[in-house]
């Protein structure tokens, strides 16, 4: 039984004239959990967005076509929890949905307990701004769960949560009985939940839009396109190297009877007459072979996955003490979070940091940051969690990242900004404009430019596209120098760092390196 209904969507960017859909048309049916992938910018929050309500994209996009959802309950998730209402009390917040109303307080202890929080949570007088990424995600999803839809629309549920409430959300996504459409960058969520694949994309150097949809497993997708585009490939190649070498064989045979022509004498007109119908025969063998090479496989046209390297200008010594940190207290206003915090990295170590939403990773990080940053014998760059702290928001990506502004450097950032898959127009844009990905991708950009020995990264990956996020964990992998780090992406953890802490208030735990 079908949920949504798209006929041939088509999605136009109304600032670049740049299609991001073309005659799309998709079923999703009672059940299937349908996740959205693309490289950042390609448009996967504006399709769910105008699903939803066409509302909420018409500053910035048109469409045609049809959306039907034959009257069917959805309930939304946005990306970012609605800064109007950070002020709001949790009991405040949860009035906002006139079913909340309906609950009786033990069905609310239920539903609390059930989401692994205190049975009066939804009573709280505790601002929704102070809660944890977890939290929110939580409280969002409980008021949704009340309306009783018949789909979830989620925009990124994963983003900013705890390991486990990531682990909690793959549970909720496989056994709530409904059909979801949702948007996620955690490969490893996608692996464990989605059973329909969207994949949209962006060719022919981001002019031509191309979706595609599957319904098997994440992995078993990609090993399959990956394994069609090598075929293809192969047999695109072997198609061009038996045209080249039938034309150079008739190019050998044109090429005798030219000389052959040019020799005759007007004593052998009956031989002219030959070479002339030999001729013609050749001219009309050139015409097939052309016609053959229309009919060619063409080669595969993929959307590259992006390019970047992040090299130090020296190398760290093995030995060298990059942090030797302690603290007997790490605390916020009104509140300790944690005690006896102590954190010694020497070389080339690659340390990420785990823990609870709201136990003060990020607290931790930001003294760290602050305590290397002014070191004249370390190369530090720094990426926050909000990337407002670091990056103008009315500059374009190349008024950021230049330095003297002459024709030089601006070729070289273009240069770079193009691997990095952003648009002549993105270029131009200003940072407010821009998608979660594609500011991630200036930030490391930046870093790559600055020539850093030591990256202090607060969730790295956490914007990037599943297609990205390999690519970025690569390039981390290999780097040479120091990251110390906050992570709940399982892969990152898993194929990046070589030691793993938890924050707990007793201060920094080892624990077993998963994988390891």
């Amino acid at each position: 039984m079908s949920i949504i209904q798209i006929k041939n969507l088509t999605i136009n960017h109304k600032k670049d004239l740049r299609p991001l859909l073309l005659d799309f048309s998709f079923t999703l049916n009672d059940g299937e959990r349908a996740v959205i992938i693309s490289e950042e910018g390609n448009g996967k929050s504006t399709l769910l967005k105008l699903i939803y309500d066409a509302a909420l994209v018409t500053d910035y996009v048109e469409h045609a076509g049809e959306i039907l959802t034959q009257g069917r309950i959805l309930a939304y998730l946005p990306q970012e929890f609605p800064a109007d209402k950070k002020s709001q009390t949790v009991y405040e917040y949860c009035l906002n949905t006139p079913a909340f109303m309906e609950q009786t307080p033990r069905e609310l202890a239920a539903l609390a307990a059930s989401l692994q929080l205190p049975k009066d949570f939804f009573y709280s007088d505790q601002p929704t701004g102070t809660l944890s990424g977890g939290e929110k995600v939580k409280l969002q999803i409980a008021l949704l769960c009340m309306i009783q839809p018949d789909a979830f629309l989620l925009d990124e549920p994963s983003n900013d949560i705890d390991i486990e409430t990531l682990e909690w959300l793959e549970t909720f996504l496989n056994t709530c009985g409904k059909s979801v459409l949702y948007v996620s960058h955690d490969e490893t969520l996608i692996e464990r939940t989605a059973n329909v694949i969207i994949h949209l994309e962006q060719v022919r150097r981001k002019t031509q839009p191309r979706a595609t949809v599957v319904r098997m497993p994440y992995r078993e997708y990609m090993q399959n396109r990956q394994d069609a585009f090598c075929r293809q490939e192969q047999l695109a190649a072997n198609e061009r190297r038996e045209y080249q070498k039938q034309m150079e064989r008739f190019r050998r045979i044109e090429q005798k009877v030219e000389a052959m022509q040019a020799s005759i004498t007007r004593q052998d007109p009956h031989g002219g007459q030959l070479l002339k119908k030999k001729m013609k025969a050749v001219k009309s063998q050139e015409r097939r072979f052309e016609k053959g090479r229309e009919n060619m496989t063409d080669m595969p046209d993929m959307e590259q996955a992006i390019f970047v390297k992040i090299l130090p200008e020296n190398r760290l010594p093995a030995g060298k003490t990059v942090l030797d940190f302690t603290c007997d207290s790490l605390a916020v206003p009104n509140r300790v979070l944690a005690q006896n915090v102590a954190l010694r990295v020497t070389g080339p170590e690659k340390i990420c940091i785990i823990g609870r939403n709201g136990v003060g990773k990020t607290t931790l990080l930001k003294q760290i940051a602050d305590l290397l940053l002014p070191r004249n014998d370390l190369k530090v760059s720094y990426m926050p969690q909000d990337y407002a702290d670091l990056l103008p928001e009315d500059q374009t990506p190349v008024e950021y990242l230049t330095h003297t502004g002459d024709k030089d450097e601006l070729t070289t950032i273009r240069t770079y900004l193009g691997s990095m898959h952003y648009t002549a127009d993105e270029m131009s844009h200003r940072v407010n404009e821009l998608s979660g990905g594609q500011k991630a991708k200036l930030l490391f950009l930046k870093m790559s430019l600055e020539g850093a020995d030591c990256l202090i990264l607060d969730e790295p990956t956490r914007n990037f596209s599943p297609l990205s996020g390999p690519v970025i964990r690569q390039v981390l992998q290999e780097f040479p120098g120091a990251i110390i780090s906050i992570s709940h992406d399982r892969k990152y953890i898993q194929e990046v760092c070589t030691k793993v802490y938890q924050l707990t208030e007793n201060g920094l735990l080892p624990i077993p390196h998963p994988g390891k």
